[in-house]
């Protein structure tokens, strides 16, 4: 049975987004508007014991989060236009008796997660910063996950949340969505943290979880609302057609007991067809976008994604397709990740030892010394040139790399 302290953590890690989000917008502070959301927890978790857990946890804490806001706003003493009119209608809501309502409806919740993204992703922040704030507000990610799926030490990753919460409330940066070139010249950014929380969500760096549906989802929401501001953007489409494609297998990642399952044993009838679909018409809608020009790193990842959406099973994938694919890719965006990637499609379309060949060529790579992914993929390769017991070595050191729990799990599988 569920404790309230349960109940707190679980709607803590779901609503947290939308509510910096949403408080963002009247506080104008990503700093104080993560405080004030994390004081509506701590007054569920005094309050909940003995008045009961609401009917509708996310919006007690909505409605909480908002009083403190406005509590806030006020005495701050004088408060912009908008922010006066953001308290007028929480007073308002509050008159009616509509203090536990759902307080922010589905599209105004769309606009203030998106406006949160482009505010963490602000040009006055470094790369490193906007992308450890976004993990934070956006796809609830503690320090130690963040650090965890960089490989970098938790306490580089808390400092560059810190200075990155002063440093736009310093700029004194605006939260609202950029308009016309501003909006263009800041979509990069924003795709790469987008693509970041979707990867977080599709294979998680840390804990016990496979997956995080939840982050897929925040993700796809909001490349989606970014290409509906961006629709002559081929990258945006490029990776609006990535995570649709990637999303369709996510059912299937998990067995009926919710052990992983590798993509070429999953039962393809369970991935969903309408988000392949979509997929595929976001890509066709990159390609025209793109017109003459060669296609970027989202769009080649879009096609490679294609590939096995379109495969009848795993005996028909086009491995000579992705390997020619992931060579692109490696042209366009070069990576010891997409060389690591480039090796298993080349050791499917022509054989093990070609494969192995290129996972040596960059097994001295400092970027991937902890990467439990390669001596994965390198214990594999080998295990199919007969090469056992250096394959169970692989493994072992893979199992030890990885920090998640369910990762670990099914290479020790591996090891039978």
């Amino acid at each position: 049975m569920q404790t309230v302290s349960d109940v707190v953590a679980a709607a803590g890690r779901i609503e947290s987004p939308r509510l910096i989000a949403a408080i963002s917008r009247i506080v104008r502070d990503v700093g104080v508007a993560e405080e004030l959301v994390q004081d509506a927890l701590l007054a569920a978790l005094e309050q909940w014991p003995a008045s009961g857990i609401p009917d509708r946890p996310g919006a007690w804490l909505q409605a909480a989060a908002r009083h403190r806001a406005v509590d806030y706003v006020r005495r701050r003493g004088a408060l912009e236009a908008k922010q006066y009119q953001l308290v007028r209608e929480y007073e308002a809501d509050r008159e009616r008796g509509d203090v536990e309502r759902q307080a922010i409806d589905d599209e105004r919740l769309g606009d203030d997660l998106l406006e949160l993204v482009f505010v963490c992703c602000h040009p006055v922040l470094p790369r490193p910063t906007r992308v450890a704030l976004t993990l934070r507000m956006i796809g609830a990610l503690t320090t130690a996950e963040i650090a965890s799926a960089f490989l970098v030490p938790e306490a580089t990753v808390a400092q560059r949340i810190v200075r990155g919460k002063k440093a736009l409330a310093g700029a004194d940066v605006r939260f609202e969505l950029p308009a016309g070139e501003e909006l263009d010249s800041r979509v990069p950014a924003v795709l790469e943290v987008i693509y970041l929380i979707f990867n977080e969500g599709y294979s998680a760096s840390a804990g016990e979880a496979w997956t995080r549906p939840a982050l897929c989802e925040d993700a796809l929401r909001l490349v989606r609302m970014v290409a509906a501001r961006s629709e002559g953007v081929a990258e945006v489409h490029g990776l609006a057609g990535l995570l649709e494609l990637q999303a369709s297998r996510l059912a299937a990642r998990l067995d009926g007991d919710g052990e992983p399952v590798l993509l070429e044993d999953q039962d393809r009838m369970r991935w969903n067809r309408l988000l392949i679909r979509r997929g595929l018409t976001a890509l066709d809608a990159a390609s025209r976008a793109r017109g003459a020009q060669p296609p970027g790193a989202y769009e080649l990842q879009a096609q490679i994604a294609a590939c096995h959406a379109i495969a009848r099973d795993a005996a028909e994938t086009d491995w000579v397709r992705i390997a020619a694919l992931y060579a692109a890719l490696a042209a366009r965006a070069p990576s010891p990740v997409v060389e690591l990637n480039r090796a298993v499609a080349v050791g499917r379309a022509f054989g093990p030892a070609a494969g192995l060949e290129l996972v040596d060529a960059i097994r001295d790579e400092p970027a991937l010394a902890t990467y439990h992914l390669l001596p994965s993929v390198r214990a594999d390769l080998l295990s199919k040139l007969g090469r056992r017991e250096e394959a169970k070595a692989e493994l072992l050191r893979a199992a030890e790399l990885t920090a998640n729990q369910a990762a670990r799990h099914l290479l020790q599988a591996r090891l039978g």
